[in-house]
């Protein structure tokens, strides 16, 4: 498997979205007060770490339900 690049958009924290994301917007719908798309609509980032156990929940929720695992959690 080829390695991923993990966009550089993300801000630090545990999660992060990597190059394999479609911008299909499953991850913006679920928890959009930690993602976002890029403004030319080309793929999301993690716009700001999750800072409460609902906002991390939905960042699960958003792992999860992503359709190409572009969704990572640092341990």
């Amino acid at each position: 498997m080829a390695q991923s690049f993990i966009y550089e958009e993300n801000c630090d924290g545990a999660f992060y979205v990597h190059d394999t994301c479609i911008a299909c917007d499953t991850c913006t719908d679920i928890s959009p007060s930690c993602f976002q798309l890029t403004s030319d609509y080309d793929h999301a980032f993690v716009s700001h770490q999750p800072q409460n156990s609902e906002q991390v929940e939905l960042c699960l929720q958003a792992q999860e339900a992503c359709p190409v695992a572009a969704i990572g959690k640092r341990s």
